[in-house]
């Protein structure tokens, strides 16, 4: 018999189905592209995943938050990938419907034939397309409407809700309110939840009206909110500096027959603190002992934490005393808030009352509390009793920070106790706490103050050795000594003393110059600028700018004027104090054009020029008009916002009136500020020569405009005429 072959198993091919590709679209159920599990490509998937790299190990200690490269986007650059990674979280018919929105981007009929393609929308499919945050607010607010209109269709609470927050995440916050009034006219009246979200979202965002604005719809909506929306409400109105209608609120809550609770209490109480209202505070105290609510140490600190936050002192002692009569024992923070606000406020002997009563009930103090009564003390003068506190914070177990030892060797200093301040600087380089410029900063004024000047420079070679950076603190240095009474004659000692040392740079030359000029010394200030060349220093923009201060004060325009050019040379430009004491310079010796050239050239180089500049201006766009009487109209302007007018003023009135009015306007300008009591009338006789010499000039630099224009100067010089200037 022939043998028959082994049976073969009979394989059914694969059926493709939802899991392993796309189904065929039917009548009833629509292609949907798009999602997990559809045909979509990703033509770059790298771009989806952020790459990390493992081989670059990430030093927090260099991490800069605001470094750019450190800002990168969650999804990556292309904004495509942002929103397909968002919309791959919603359903499969929210994500056809947002996908449509990014495809069409504006309501249009080809849009509206996509959403048609639904079989059916429910509630909750508008309630997800609305939470989606990746959509023109425009195109969900018409599809919410667009929904609405669906046969056998009605929004529930949850699209209600969702559009209410969709509206305030557009920042259409006052179109959400209308929401309630939106639900009422389509049958579905709003309830206490609709009120509760607006007045949450208003609360986040401190909008204190907006939320006594829903509250009142809520009354008018017959809505009766509960204790907890009530005190709501109330919190939000008081953090939002509306405590009169939190008032207001409180009263319809009385009248509502509701029982206030601890924290409805205790935010009328906060509020009443803020404002200073302390009777009425004792008042809610009394009340809330007969309801059984009496305040706890919690309540007091929230009270005490208030008062000191606005500076009410008294207040929190008053209330401090209230505590004590209900025999509430303070707790640390308590007693922590109260000793560092009277230690800001100088009753250091009130908080080291408190800080004993803490070591009689054994609390932890906190080494801040150390530090603000040796801070206290030390501004109080009694520098022995705040080296006894830190003995004591030592004692404890602490270790004094670098803000606490820079307090004592202040205090010390000033008592000139130098030797044992220097002492205190040696701890903190032992305890390795990296001393500043405000450490060592008394200690140097105070040497400098006792003559030790040997000991100042071994300080400067000690500070360089710990990587101190001893050029920028002798400025800063100087620039202290100098606002201290006396200060200039002791900055000049260590001057002279560093200038022996080759310690001294061009900034501390500035510093120098400039409190001498403030002192009224011009003429050493100048000596100073004239000895940097034989030092081989070159002067900057500040040097020359103090030194035409100098100058002008001195009467020297002529130099004044050679500095500012060396500044222009230098591609720099004066400062604002050198541009106005040069043009009232130039403008007191009548050289009113070069005075009227500066103030442009500042005013197109500095962002916030004088304001007499900016009205000199004025002044010389007025007297186009040829009108005396508005000339002066914007001087009695520049008085009213506060600005003086001087010799810059007139000269703008001279200038103005020589190129576009008549002598005859000018003299009558000066007329009415003498009679306004502006010039005097030495003042009057002296503009007014100026008014004639500037016509002069002018008229002649017009006539030699003109022969020049019409080629006659070769003529005139021939003749051997020389009326004219060459």
């Amino acid at each position: 018999m022939p043998t028959s072959a082994p049976p073969v198993a009979l394989t059914k091919p694969n059926k493709s189905y939802f899991f392993y590709g796309h189904r065929k679209p039917s009548q009833n159920r629509p292609t949907v592209g798009g999602g997990l599990f559809s045909n979509r490509q990703i033509l770059n998937p790298e771009k989806f995943s952020r790459p990390t790299a493992a081989h670059e190990s990430l030093d927090l200690q260099k991490w800069d938050p605001d470094d750019k490269l450190n800002q990168k986007p969650p999804y990556g650059i292309d904004p495509s990938e942002k929103f397909f990674s968002l919309a791959k979280n919603l359903t499969p018919i929210a994500r056809y419907v947002v996908d449509a929105f990014r495809k069409h981007k504006q309501w249009s009929p080809q849009l509206v034939a996509e959403l048609n393609r639904l079989r059916r929308v429910t509630p909750k499919l508008v309630a997800e397309v609305l939470k989606f945050p990746d959509v023109d607010p425009r195109l969900s607010s018409k599809f919410f409407y667009w929904a609405g209109k669906q046969k056998g269709y009605r929004h529930d609470f949850a699209c209600y809700n969702a559009f209410a927050y969709f509206l305030n995440r557009a920042n259409h916050f006052r179109a959400a309110d209308q929401v309630p009034e939106l639900m009422h006219m389509q049958g579905k009246p709003p309830t206490e939840k609709q009120f509760e979200i607006l007045i949450r979202m208003h609360a986040d965002a401190n909008r204190g009206l907006r939320i006594h604005y829903v509250y009142e719809k809520m009354t008018k909506f017959g809505v009766k909110p509960r204790v907890f929306l009530y005190n709501r409400i109330m919190d939000a109105l008081v953090k939002t500096n509306h405590l009169d209608l939190a008032i207001s609120v409180y009263n319809d809550f009385k009248e509502d027959g509701l029982v206030e609770e601890n924290i409805t209490y205790m935010i009328l109480i906060k509020g009443l603190c803020k404002s200073g209202r302390l009777d009425e505070v004792f008042d809610l105290l009394d009340r809330m002992r007969k309801n059984l609510c009496k305040p706890d140490v919690f309540a007091y600190t929230a009270m005490i934490k208030v008062l000191v936050s606005e500076g009410d002192l008294n207040g929190c002692l008053k209330v401090w005393q209230e505590m004590q009569k209900d025999r509430v024992e303070p707790d640390v923070m308590a007693y922590s808030t109260l000793v560092m606000a009277l230690c800001k406020s100088n009753y250091v002997d009130k908080g080291y009352e408190l800080f004993k009563e803490m070591k009689e009930r054994s609390y932890l103090i906190d080494r801040s509390i150390y530090g603000s009564l040796i801070e206290a003390y030390v501004l109080d003068g009694r520098v022995g009793s705040a080296c006894g506190l830190l003995k004591d914070l030592m004692d404890s177990g602490y270790r004094a920070d670098l803000a606490i030892y820079n307090s004592l060797i202040k205090g010390l200093c000033n008592e000139e106790l130098v030797d044992r301040a220097y002492k205190l600087f040696q701890a903190t380089i032992r305890e390795e706490l990296k001393p500043d410029f405000d450490t060592v900063k008394p200690i140097l004024v105070c040497y400098a103050e006792l003559k030790r000047m040997k000991e100042f420079c071994k300080l400067l070679e000690h500070m360089k050795n710990l990587g101190f950076s001893v050029s920028d603190d002798l400025i800063r240095l100087f620039s202290g000594i100098v606002e201290k009474t006396n200060g200039v004659e002791l900055a000049l000692e260590v001057f002279e003393f560093l200038k022996t040392q080759n310690c001294l740079s061009v900034p501390i030359y500035n510093v120098i110059m400039e409190a001498l000029f403030k002192n009224g010394e011009e003429k050493k200030a100048l000596a100073l600028f004239r000895e940097l060349s034989d030092f081989d220093m070159v002067p900057d923009s500040s040097t020359y700018c103090n030194a035409i201060l100098c100058c002008v004060k001195l009467g020297d325009i002529h130099e004044a004027c050679n500095m500012h050019n060396m500044i222009i040379e230098m591609s720099s430009v004066p400062s604002v104090a050198a541009y106005y004491s040069l043009v009232k310079g130039l403008s007191e010796i009548g050289e009113v054009d070069a005075a009227m050239m500066l103030i442009r050239d500042c005013l197109a180089h500095v962002t916030c020029g004088p304001m007499e500049f900016k009205y000199t201006l004025t002044v010389i766009h007025v007297c186009k008009l040829n009108d005396a009487g508005k000339v002066v109209e914007v001087v009695n302007e520049m008085v009213d916002q506060g600005c003086v007018p001087s010799s810059i003023t007139y000269s703008a009135v001279i200038y103005g009136m020589c190129k576009h009015g008549t002598i005859e306007e000018a003299r009558k300008v000066f007329s009415i500020l003498r009679e306004s009591k502006f010039i005097t009338e030495a003042d009057v006789i002296v503009y007014d020569e100026m008014l004639i010499d500037h016509m002069k000039k002018t008229t002649a630099d017009l006539l030699l405009s003109g022969l020049k224009f019409f080629g006659l100067e070769s003529k005139l010089k021939a003749k051997g005429c020389t009326l004219l200037p060459s």
